[in-house]
């Protein structure tokens, strides 16, 4: 091979690695203003599997998913594993409006949080499942899925103006509890005849103080331990990830690597390359294809 050839060569092998050295991170610390970190991510790949079908990241709008709707996330209490979100179909103090209601898919894994508080609104006392009459056409207790210490909720909701237009009885107004909306984690509010709900959490005296939506629990994992290695990805700068036909752990890191530990300044470029086989394999394969051409020439 001449040196003109060499020198081609060369510059092959330099276009085919430029990419990957000017890559960016694809694995982003946030979502519009919510910041993110572990178990969730930004995308396919990034935080962990389990929760990538739920939260979701879409034109800078963090959303949890369900079969019944996607929903807004408001905030992430990561220091108490938290998720809130909102379900702008809900009726608030502000406003009252006709709701399909609100369920967990079985394999998700969330919880509803203890402070979250479901109040069932304008249901009807004589056909709803959850109350039971007495024989004589009237209602005398309810169903144990409502709480019978919730009147304090039922009449703060009710005296507000939103609600108190519509001069429902209180005798309508079921609290859920405990949280766990049956074995299928469902609340149909067709099936429960009940035309609305308020879900809400933080209660003070003042209704209108009330923070509306629903917080979801999470866990890391079985144990509820926080990854070591996700641990030490971050201090380096870097975001869990997930990849290969595995989903074995990885950490993607701002220059676009992905390692199977840290993005430490003393992980060299052979080290990076090592720990993702598959890139290695395409990079080498790509130049060796070019060396052959090359040769020929």
């Amino acid at each position: 091979m001449n040196f003109k050839k060499s020198s081609i060569f060369i510059s092959c092998i330099v276009f085919i690695f430029l990419p990957t050295l000017i890559t960016s991170q694809t694995c982003q610390k946030s979502c519009g203003n919510t910041p993110i970190k572990y178990p969730f991510g930004t995308g396919p790949g990034c935080g962990d599997p389990r929760f990538q079908p739920y939260v979701i990241c879409n034109n800078q709008q963090l959303s949890f998913k369900t079969h019944t709707g996607c929903y807004p996330v408001t905030s992430i209490d990561y220091n108490n594993q938290v998720l809130y979100i909102n379900d702008p179909s809900m009726s608030t103090c502000a406003c009252t409006q006709p709701s399909k209601g609100f369920s967990l898919d079985g394999n998700a894994p969330f919880s509803f949080n203890d402070d979250t508080v479901f109040a069932l609104l304008d249901c009807a006392t004589d056909s709803s499942p959850i109350y039971k009459s007495n024989g004589n056409g009237g209602v005398n207790s309810t169903f144990p899925m409502c709480d019978s210490q919730g009147a304090t909720v039922c009449s703060l909701l009710y005296s507000c103006q939103a609600i108190s237009r519509l001069n429902l009885p209180i005798s309508t107004c079921c609290v859920y509890t405990p949280v766990d909306l049956g074995p299928a984690f469902e609340m149909d509010l067709e099936k429960l005849h009940c035309s609305s709900y308020s879900a809400l959490y933080g209660q003070e005296l003042n209704p209108q103080a009330w923070k509306y939506g629903v917080g979801l629990k999470y866990k890391f994992n079985f144990n509820n331990d926080y990854p070591d290695m996700c641990e030490s990805c971050e201090k380096s700068n870097g975001v869990c990830g997930y990849g290969g036909p595995y989903n074995s752990f990885l950490c993607n890191c701002p220059s676009g690597f992905n390692t199977s530990n840290d993005c430490f300044l003393g992980s060299s470029w052979s080290n990076s390359f090592t720990t993702v086989p598959w890139q290695t394999e395409f990079l080498l394969i790509n130049a060796l294809g070019w060396f052959m051409i090359l040769a020929l020439m």
